[in-house]
């Protein structure tokens, strides 16, 4: 199955935060599910300086685009304005 790095940064307004952290819950149930699918390999937010959230960055694998699409339409980090920017590249976990 391919793999993917996806890599979203947050929307920097001064509620972002706020929402991010309002919307994790339903985030990180998000990603239980995915978990259980075998979509989700690894992952976790992006710090800044202040050791503040401010974007994440995770390891897929999906079968196709349209699965990755489908999880974008119910992502609630997406739904909720906490991701501003997401981009998706196609990448190979290194087995050693």
């Amino acid at each position: 199955m391919p793999q993917y790095l996806i890599t979203a940064l947050d929307y920097t307004d001064d509620q972002a935060l706020d929402r991010r952290m309002a919307t994790r819950p339903a985030h990180l149930e998000m990603v239980k599910k995915l978990k259980a699918s075998g979509n989700f390999i690894l992952g976790g937010a992006m710090l800044s300086p202040e050791e503040k959230m401010k974007g994440s960055t995770m390891v897929m694998e999906f079968e196709n685009e349209a699965a990755i699409q489908q999880w974008l339409d119910q992502e609630p980090y997406l739904l909720q304005k906490v991701w501003e920017k997401v981009d998706i590249t196609l990448f190979k976990v290194a087995t050693v």
